[in-house]
């Protein structure tokens, strides 16, 4: 027997010392480069170890406007593109002959550079000296006065973030929940239409349940990958995402390492530490949700 569980270590060594390297390792960094006041890292002194770093950022204006966008993504995106991947996906369940080239059609953006596709954004919706931009030559049609959705009102900048994000998570949703779809026993259905049950009926009394895990799933990553989300404002709104209002956590993390502020890896380290307390915390809270609707 225990021949049996060295030999199990062993197994298991490789990963645990990829895992102490690259997950552990950095975590603990993080947390002492956050205790330490005043650390700069050209100078490389610190003034003493407290919580200063983290009443600095939790006072600092370009965080609070990063946590305010990060939040709103959040609760716009996560909610919106797992209702429209689920009404996309049983859409699809329904067609057979052609289910095949729409899945293929509405997975290509998941496949696409989220760099390439924002920049693609930025110039549908950009107002310039020498075009107002696809989307406002729209809104004319409609008799609506053109607006500028990258310089513009703060409104207008969500409305392309969010419509953005939505747009680039869609796909992984959708062939997720087709798949869920497609997992869910026939027999059901067979006989609940035999008892004469509505569409609907079946859809909150035996869809909904055996496809629950994963619309969860979707949702717990969704949070986690909104939380993280940097590259998608960098693509339509530029570098400068603190002159723009547009700035995310993980930005504002990005800044105090590398940008114009950069340098400051304790107050970046105190600034992580907060994302992880918050999506950890949601987490939580979905894990808790999800596990109480299973037991009903």
């Amino acid at each position: 027997m225990r021949k049996q569980n060295l030999k199990a270590w062993l197994y298991l060594l490789p990963a645990l010392v990829f895992l102490g390297v690259f997950m552990v390792y950095p975590l603990v960094d993080v947390l002492i480069y956050s205790m330490e006041q005043g650390y700069n890292s050209a100078s490389g002194i610190s003034y003493g170890v407290g919580l200063y770093n983290y009443s600095y950022v939790l006072h600092d204006p370009y965080f609070l406007q990063a946590i305010k966008n990060t939040f709103i993504i959040v609760i716009i995106t996560v909610p919106l593109s797992t209702a429209l991947a689920l009404l996309i996906s049983l859409g699809l369940n329904s067609i057979k002959k052609l289910k095949d080239l729409f899945q293929t059609l509405f997975f290509l953006p998941y496949v696409t550079n989220t760099l390439a596709v924002g920049l693609v954004f930025m110039i549908m919706f950009k107002k310039t000296p020498y075009s107002e931009g696809f989307i406002n030559l729209l809104l004319k049609l409609v008799g609506i006065a053109p607006i500028d959705f990258i310089e513009g009102p703060y409104w207008a900048k969500m409305f392309v973030m969010c419509f953005y994000t939505i747009w680039v998570v869609l796909p992984f949703k959708i062939l997720i929940l087709t798949s869920a779809l497609a997992s869910v026993d026939e027999v059901y259905y067979k006989a609940a239409r035999i008892d004469g049950t509505s569409r609907f009926r079946q859809f909150t009394a035996i869809t909904l349940p055996m496809i629950s895990p994963m619309i969860f799933y979707l949702i717990i990553t969704g949070f986690i990958g909104a939380f993280k989300a940097y590259s998608d404002e960098v693509a339509i709104f530029g570098t400068d995402l603190n002159s723009a209002g547009m700035n995310t956590i993980v930005g504002y993390v990005y800044d105090m390492l590398y940008g114009d502020s950069g340098g400051y890896p304790s107050y970046a380290s105190a600034a992580a530490l907060i994302l992880f307390a918050i999506v950890f915390t949601i987490t939580i809270i979905n894990l808790l949700i999800s596990k109480k609707t299973s037991i009903k």
